[in-house]
């Protein structure tokens, strides 16, 4: 009977050894992407995090790790280095980049407008009222981004030359985002600073600051900058991207099934699927005012409006060419077909429809894939 007993003991054993190498075998079996967005919190990045509230990463059968960074400029540095395989940025940096000689490909373009404000101090409400005052003001002004080489920064370059002010009245100063930029204003270390929400409802409804120009919606970019301005995207490294197109697929199917999500849910909706901490600062009914106010920066479509590279190249171009960052030859001979491609948006709505018909067919079905 002892021997009936230890014979089962060691079946027992064995089935429970073979059932966990089994169950690690399935958990490393899904492939991990890691992807680092320059500000998790920010509603223009808001993709990242409700994705992974949702479980849309794990739908499609990927593991995704987000890391956070203060600015675009850094996470795009270390999605160069291979630290990252993706960047939730926005789309401008794949231009800059390949002027420089270094190729990266927009996969999904999730934002039609920046979603940026340039604020400024209240105590200067009567002696800035345009972009062009910035030029009057002695010394200079002080304009905070949210890094050097950062989106912000090409913006706020840019405004300026657009406005007639020289390079020299510009000076660029890293506030940040959040507490660091609200920091920034009410120590006067800044004039007028651009950012996002929900940094914008918190220094407007402290008084901090007001709205010297609004890029949140479409009409309103297009009177600020002159044209269209596709914004957030996800980019990597081309070589990456052609390497991994299973993964680069996948990342764009729980992208744009978010992008579904948001479409048709309401702001309390969506705020119920984001972490409390992301809009502690301003209380979740400002947080969702803010939300209803720029829902429309949001790119229903996914697809690079046709009008959008060129458009950016010009935009971005004025300040860069001034600053003497780009040459005229740099403007002239860009690829900018090679800086996005649509492929993997097109693909996602069978992808999104499969998902939606068949459960599990991307995470453990006939569509999963292995590490």
């Amino acid at each position: 009977m002892r021997k009936v007993y230890s014979r089962v003991a060691v079946a027992s054993a064995l089935a429970l050894c073979f059932s966990v190498l089994v169950g690690t075998s399935a958990q490393a079996a899904i492939p991990t992407v890691r992807i680092e967005v320059g500000g998790l919190s920010k509603q223009i990045y808001m993709h990242a995090k409700l994705a992974e509230s949702l479980g849309y990463y794990k739908k499609y059968g990927i593991n995704v790790v987000l890391t956070d960074e203060a600015a675009g400029a850094s996470a795009e540095d270390d999605m160069l280095t291979g630290s990252v395989d993706f960047v939730l940025g926005f789309y401008d940096h794949n231009i800059d980049l390949r002027i420089h000689g270094k190729n990266t490909v927009n996969v999904a373009t999730l934002l039609q407008s920046p979603g940026e404000v340039e604020l400024c101090r209240s105590d200067l409400k009567g002696t800035i009222t345009s972009v062009a005052d910035w030029a009057k003001v002695k010394g200079g002004v002080s304009l905070g981004v949210t890094g050097l080489g950062s989106s912000t920064n090409f913006l706020t370059l840019s405004l300026g030359a657009h406005a007639g002010v020289p390079q020299t009245s510009m000076h660029s100063f890293v506030a940040g985002a959040g507490t660091t930029f609200i920091a920034a204003m009410k120590n006067k270390a800044i004039d007028c600073g651009m950012t996002t929400e929900p940094t914008i409802s918190q220094v407007l409804d402290s008084g901090l600051g007001y709205v010297l120009t609004d890029m949140r919606y479409g009409d309103l970019t297009k009177a600020a900058l002159g044209g269209p301005y596709p914004a957030t995207c996800v980019y990597g490294r081309e070589d990456w991207v052609a390497k991994h197109k299973d993964l680069t697929q996948r990342v764009v199917d729980a992208m744009m099934d978010t992008t579904a999500f948001i479409e048709s849910h309401t702001s309390a909706e969506i705020a119920a699927k984001i972490p409390a901490d992301y809009y502690a600062g301003t209380g979740i009914a400002v947080w969702e005012k803010a939300l209803d106010n720029e829902k429309v920066m949001y790119n229903p479509t996914g697809l690079m409006p046709t009008s959008g590279p060129r458009s950016v190249l010009a935009i971005d171009g004025r300040g860069k060419f001034a600053s003497g960052n780009w040459s005229a030859a740099d403007m002239k001979n860009v690829d900018l077909r090679a800086t996005y491609t649509d492929y993997y948006v097109l693909h996602s709505k069978g992808d999104i429809a499969k998902a939606a018909a068949i459960p599990n067919y991307f995470s453990t079905g006939k569509g999963a894939l292995k590490a």
